[in-house]
């Protein structure tokens, strides 16, 4: 999916998904609408470049900028998720 500032486009991302972007220009600016408060227990990342995953990023590998978290993260076979199968009806909303 190509999001522009031109188009007005936005992308919904449901809660527990995992989630990744490359920006095609220099002076980007990402805004996120959340449906929560920052969890850091939440927070995971999963290797952007994971060949099991196949994701074409569009850029060379050596063109990319990492945040340190996410340069260290794990293979996708390796991560745990930190969310639940289960429903708890008086917590979910």
């Amino acid at each position: 999916v190509e999001l522009s500032a031109e188009a007005g486009n936005q992308l919904f991302v449901p809660r527990g998904f995992l989630h990744g972007f490359v920006t095609l220009t220099p002076d980007v600016l990402v805004q996120y609408k959340v449906d929560n408060f920052y969890d850091a227990a939440a927070d995971g990342s999963v290797a952007w470049n994971d060949p099991d995953l196949g994701i074409d990023w569009g850029i060379a590998p050596d063109r990319a900028v990492v945040s340190a978290k996410d340069a260290a993260a794990p293979a996708f076979k390796d991560w745990t998720t930190p969310f639940s199968s289960e429903i708890h009806p008086e917590t979910d909303r």
